[in-house]
């Protein structure tokens, strides 16, 4: 029996595999991984391989990489975070941290903090509030739930930026989503402004216009740069998008902008297929 301290991590795309590399480089742990792609009959071994070769032992399935661990990182996709969760109380026990950092709303949250913490278990749910590339282990995450300030203290003694900010499950991703609707919704605008403003020749004046408007502001690099942000990122925030709209729908809102602001991101992305348990920001 180890007594080095064990990790999971549920979702082995982008975000996992960065945070299992840097996890791995701070010291003497552990990391045990599970992707719906490990199932795959075609890609699952060259990823499986990928996971060996960084330390990683690949497990057959969630229940399996979570056996040993203290820390569970669910790191899928919005529209899986629920399925993770719900199954993830089937296996978990008492003692054992379900890190959520995927970006759900805050009612698809509380009800798997709900499910986890029924069985002894604790759930902290992980607003991701930047890009995970680049920064890496160090991005900014607020966390919510009862355990969440005793998970910070562990977590950060690995390399982690996590800020524990509520003990009610729900209101870090709230924080996360209200803050989406302001950026994503701007990114949508102005992506819809270069185009049409391109169509038309009309982007020096429009621009100018803008800058003026703005002072200190460049509309043309920043159209560019958000034109960029949404063909790399667009799909993915899309479907955060739209938890943004269950967000709001549940408090009374009309959902139809968030739904739209989303739309748009979808309209620019990169339409590469994103397979259905991979990233999470």
């Amino acid at each position: 029996m180890t007594n080095r301290l064990q990790f999971a991590i549920v979702g082995f795309g982008e975000v996992g595999r960065i945070f299992a590399t840097e996890l791995l480089a701070q010291g003497d742990l552990e990391i045990a991984a599970y992707d719906i792609l490990f199932d795959d009959p075609i890609r699952g071994p060259a990823l499986q391989a990928e996971a060996r070769a960084m330390g990683v032992r690949p497990a057959a399935n969630p229940a399996n990489a979570a056996s040993s661990a203290r820390v569970i990182i669910s790191a899928v996709t919005a529209s899986s975070a629920a399925f993770v969760a719900q199954q993830a109380s089937t296996y978990l026990k008492p003692g054992q941290i379900f890190f959520d950092i995927n970006s759900a709303s805050p009612g698809t949250k509380k009800a798997a903090a709900a499910a986890v913490n029924a069985i002894g278990a604790s759930y902290v749910e992980g607003a991701v509030m930047a890009p995970v590339p680049g920064p890496g282990l160090k991005v900014p995450i607020l966390a919510g739930g009862p355990a969440a300030a005793d998970a910070a203290a562990l977590l950060n003694g690995l390399g982690m930026n996590v800020e524990a900010v509520t003990t009610e499950p729900g209101r870090a991703s709230a924080m996360k989503l209200c803050r989406s609707i302001m950026i994503k919704g701007i990114e949508a605008l102005i992506s819809d402004c270069a185009q049409a403003a391109k169509a038309w020749d009309v982007e020096a004046e429009v621009y100018g216009s803008l800058n003026k408007s703005f002072p200190g502001t460049d509309f043309a690099d920043l159209a560019r740069y958000m034109a960029g942000r949404i063909k790399q990122h667009g799909i993915r925030r899309a479907a955060e998008m739209r938890e943004a709209a269950m967000m709001v729908e549940d408090i009374g809102l009309d959902p139809q902008l968030c739904l739209s602001v989303a739309d748009a991101q979808e309209r620019g992305a990169d339409k590469k297929p994103l397979p259905a348990a991979r990233a999470a920001e």
